[in-house]
């Protein structure tokens, strides 16, 4: 496993804490990703939607940090099937949805495509994602902006008072129970 990952998870549709807690337990099943589920886990935060229609339900946030042999289009690729596997509509953009995993920082790499934008564009300003990436990544350095993610929080916290972002589970919350032979052995490369 070469690279280092960090993932944002969003529910606001169906049982939200379930759909988190199946989309760990999806990432720790793919061979090419390594979650260690005591670490890298950060706790669960219920916000209010952002940017988007008022109407819709609040969503359950969360992040993790992965370590991966995949590039990072093999990652999106991956990440796009599990969200297909747990119920999320091919055009849910901007709507209520099953999961929604993003990632948001893959090692120090800036790059953007037609299909893939890192860092996430909106890691920056968004409290909902902050929050929990702070918990796991609170020292990495956003490539980008060269500031920590904690400093990241601390200055929009005291910008932006609008976001709604609780902390309402700890990370054990959506840590799947994984028997040995469900989690496989990663390929050291």
């Amino acid at each position: 496993m070469k690279s280092r990952s960090y993932l944002g998870l969003g529910s606001n549709l169906g049982d939200r804490l379930k759909n988190l807690r199946s989309s760990v337990a999806e990432l720790c099943r793919h061979s090419g990703i390594l979650i260690d589920l005591k670490q890298d886990v950060a706790s669960i935060y219920e916000t209010s939607p952002v940017g988007i229609s008022a109407i819709q339900p609040v969503f359950l946030n969360s992040a993790v940090c992965i370590r991966t042999s995949l590039s990072p289009g093999r990652l999106l690729d991956a990440l796009q099937a599990i969200e297909v596997r747990l119920g999320r509509a091919p055009d849910s953009h901007n709507k209520p949805r099953t999961i929604d995993i993003d990632i948001l920082i893959f090692d120090d790499l800036v790059c953007a495509d037609e299909s893939l934008i890192v860092p996430h564009p909106g890691l920056h300003v968004r409290r909902f994602v902050l929050e929990p990436l702070s918990e796991i990544a609170g020292e990495v350095i956003h490539p980008k902006l060269g500031s920590t993610i904690t400093d990241l929080r601390c200055n929009l916290a005291r910008e932006d008072e609008v976001q709604q972002v609780s902390r309402v589970y700890g990370p054990d919350a959506i840590t799947p129970v994984m028997t040995t032979d469900e989690h496989p052995t990663p390929n050291e490369e």
